[in-house]
């Protein structure tokens, strides 16, 4: 199996606030955002794996900045790395003022996917190919993440 780069995968992803995604602060609901971060992870890791994957966590959603009504949210997802039948896949959350034309950091995020067989068993999927300076330093900090997961993940199956 071939490794892909990063880029056969991307996936840039454009949603308007809209007032049913809004609080009574008529701000967009966190749940919507983070809703919008797993679509676009999950055509990020479907795109790369070409096969059906699954949420299995997220890590590290942090909300920067509230994203009004009316205003454009744009999300960036790729696919940072790839064990033997997980990815982890990086979501950066933009938003647009498309009155003023201001963009605004709001929310990024660190998903893992499974991709799946046909019988719904996990799938060995292709290794990733970072290729720009910014993909491979990516690449090393999502090496520290995972296993920063797998060693939570012991931690909590002893207790």
């Amino acid at each position: 199996m071939e490794a892909k780069p990063v880029s056969q995968s991307q996936v840039i992803m454009t949603e308007m606030v809209l007032p049913t995604h809004t609080n009574s602060l008529k701000t967009a609901f966190g749940g919507t955002i983070m809703s919008w971060i797993d679509i676009a992870a999950a055509i990020s890791g479907q795109r790369h794996s070409q096969k059906p994957v699954v949420t299995a966590s997220i890590d590290d959603l942090h909300f920067i900045a509230p994203v009004k009504s009316g205003w454009v949210v744009n999300l960036k997802a790729s696919v940072n790395y790839v064990a033997r039948t997980s990815m982890e896949i990086g979501v950066r959350v933009d938003a647009e003022n498309p009155i003023t034309g201001e963009y605004f950091h709001t929310a990024s995020a660190y998903l893992t996917f499974v991709a799946l067989n046909p019988d719904g068993t996990p799938s060995v999927i292709p290794k990733v190919l970072p290729e720009s300076t910014e993909e491979k330093k990516r690449y090393e900090q999502a090496k520290v993440r995972r296993q920063l997961r797998l060693e939570r993940r012991e931690i909590f199956r002893k207790k």
